[in-house]
């Protein structure tokens, strides 16, 4: 029953952060867009620094936005604040419904370094603080001044984080970590700063006072960064269930690229909000680090290696170490403790569904060894490399 809750409660946490985070991620791009296409013109009211017109769902709307603030304070105001709330709040607990209640398989793995449990969930804690930290440093030192050499030094940290936790946890928990990282520095610019700053202007529109316009230059700021940021979390964060991502025993080089990528898909988009005809480099750019990612996560197995000749023998093999080390999970009636369903419905313990399934358990097992999770079953090498064989011949029936 226990393991039933936590398989719902793992789904709806899920539902509601995929749903939050597209309204957060929604707003973000809309209004760096918007911003972006102001355009100033003779008229205007005072202190307005532009106008955009726009139509969607049959009617036209003008939008205009003041350098600073109004004179004085319309009767309703809208905040945008609960989408990022929500998202970083329901991704904390599904961090902790999946990753922290399955430390032992999911974060831990003994052939990077045997922590206990407790000492990983600490340490997970701790990168989200130290990580956010660090990053607040970075924008209130005299680096932040240059946006460009900020943007630098703080994806060099990123993926030197990367490298360092790739010696502490499993690859899966790495890009997961780099996900909440960043969603953790992204929920608390919007917490830490931009409403804050906000409140400030409207608490010095009230008493009559004329609001610091640095306040809205600093929101503006961490504004655009949670911009940059957001393509390469959703990478980060679906990625740990693509194996070739994480499994590869290249997560710092992936993390470089994904950030490459992400930065440059991004920059061409608020560039072009701007009525600007390019940057179209930035395709290219994204494109090379896209096939840099793809060939350095290739398998090397399917890249170049002769399979050996099918043989009756081999599939009895490679069904036998299916039975030993894949199949109290993978099973209709799971044997393992705590699994109940077989995971994402995948089932080996029948001859037509082991044939079928014989590329993804490769794939999992002998060419990026994402699967067992933490090795719990102790599969070897060779029983990994037997897998791939078996795998490539199947192909070739």
């Amino acid at each position: 029953m226990d393991s039933l809750l936590l398989e719902w409660s793992s789904l709806v946490l899920r539902w509601l952060h995929v749903i939050a985070a597209m309204a957060w991620i929604g707003t973000s791009f809309y209004f760096i867009a918007l911003d972006a296409s102001l355009r100033a013109r003779p008229g205007l009211p005072p202190g307005v620094a532009g106008e955009a017109w726009q139509v969607h769902g049959g009617g036209f709307y003008r939008m205009t936005k003041y350098l600073v603030a109004p004179a004085e304070l319309p009767e309703r105001l809208t905040w945008f604040k609960w989408e990022a709330y929500t998202t970083w709040l329901s991704g904390f607990f599904l961090m902790v419904a999946y990753y922290y209640w399955n430390a032992a398989l999911l974060l831990v793995d003994p052939a990077v370094l045997d922590l206990p449990p407790v000492a990983a969930i600490l340490a997970s804690l701790a990168v989200l603080v130290a990580g956010y930290l660090v990053y607040e440093g970075l924008c209130r030192s005299p680096l932040a001044r240059d946006e460009f050499r900020l943007a630098a030094v703080g994806s060099l940290l990123i993926v030197l984080l990367a490298w360092l936790l790739s010696q502490i946890f499993s690859g899966r928990a790495v890009l997961f970590h780099l996900g909440a990282l960043l969603g953790t520095i992204m929920a608390a610019n919007v917490g830490h700063v931009i409403i804050p700053n906000q409140r400030k202007v409207v608490a010095a529109l009230i008493d009559g006072r004329q609001p610091d316009p640095a306040l809205g230059r600093q929101a503006k700021q961490r504004s655009l960064h949670n911009n940059y940021l957001t393509l390469p979390v959703i990478f980060f964060m679906i990625a740990n269930h693509y194996p070739l991502t994480f499994a590869t025993g290249k997560v710092w080089l992936v993390a470089a690229l994904v950030l490459v990528t992400g930065f440059s898909v991004r920059h061409f988009f608020n560039r072009r909000h701007r009525g600007e005809t390019g940057p179209w480099w930035s395709w290219l750019v994204a494109a090379l680090a896209i096939a840099a990612l793809a060939w350095l996560t290739l398998p090397r197995a399917v890249a170049g290696a002769e399979a050996e000749p099918p043989r009756a023998a081999l599939f009895a093999q490679a069904r036998e170490i299916v039975e030993m080390r894949c199949a109290m999970c993978h099973a209709a009636e799971p044997v393992w403790e705590g699994v109940v369903v077989p995971p994402k419905g995948v089932r080996f313990d029948e001859e037509r569904l082991l044939r079928l399934e014989a590329w993804r358990i490769a794939l999992q097992t002998a060419w990026t060894r994402a699967m067992p999770p933490a090795n719990v079953t102790g599969i070897t090498e060779e029983e990994r490399a037997l897998l791939g064989r078996w795998a490539i011949a199947e192909g070739r029936r």
